[in-house]
């Protein structure tokens, strides 16, 4: 199973006049990363960053000279997230964003079943929250001491680390998946876990006056007692 974590910088709130003017995103094959990422600065093309936002993430208009614009970054970004699950934290608003770049492309929408949007997973898990990024690292133990301002690769990696602990931590299951680093996925083999019977029972950990007591505790509390017809003999079958 494919899925690129991933998260964007913009330069305001509103994907119908803003420009995204960052993306980051990791690779993770059978929920392990690969090592494979896409990282890209964007020029906006004129819009300029709202001093709002770059409060946030630190990025400013000079930043933005130079760097490719979207319509130059486009076919490696599609080819990078060709056929994978999309994960993302509030990623409505990334997925708008990336969406509203395509269309102003002519380039079809990324439909909104292929985003799992882990905002979404973590008010189901935390109900009571918070629920940003930087409240679940604290949740989960993990170190964002490096994100003094929000940028996109560094928050999909710690994202990646939140994800697997929102779906049941890195233990949550005995399963082996090997796995190609393609485009695709690959062929998965469940381990059988086979528990077998002693060949003889452990001796009982109670001693003889322990269970003299406890009879006798049981016998005083009549016949209508739980214990009573637990330890009742079994009728023949």
């Amino acid at each position: 199973m494919r899925e690129i974590i991933f998260d964007t910088e913009t330069t305001g709130l509103d994907n119908r006049e803003d420009r995204v003017i960052e993306i980051g995103a990791i690779e993770m094959i059978n929920r392990f990363p690969t090592g494979n990422t896409f990282h890209k600065y964007i020029n906006p093309q004129g819009r300029q960053v709202h001093p709002d936002a770059q409060d946030v993430h630190g990025i400013s208009n000079a930043d933005l000279e130079g760097k490719p614009t979207f319509p130059e970054i486009i076919d490696e970004f599609l080819e990078f997230i060709d056929g994978a699950k999309l994960v993302a934290h509030n990623g409505t608003f990334d997925l708008g964003f990336i969406n509203a770049e395509f269309a102003r492309l002519e380039q079809p929408a990324i439909q909104a079943d292929r985003l799992i949007d882990t905002l979404a997973l973590a008010r189901r898990k935390h109900p009571m929250g918070p629920n940003s990024l930087d409240a679940l690292c604290r949740r989960y133990g993990i170190d964002n001491s490096r994100r003094t301002k929000h940028g996109a690769l560094l928050d999909s990696e710690l994202l990646a680390e939140v994800y697997i602990e929102l779906i049941g931590g890195k233990q949550s299951a005995l399963v082996l998946e090997s796995f190609s680093s393609g485009n695709g996925g690959g062929n998965t083999r469940q381990i059988e876990i086979v528990v077998a019977m002693r060949p003889e029972p452990l001796p009982p950990r109670l001693t003889e006056a322990e269970l003299a007591a406890h009879a006798k505790l049981v016998g005083g509390l009549g016949e209508k007692a739980l214990w009573a017809k637990l330890l009742a003999p079994a009728e023949p079958s």
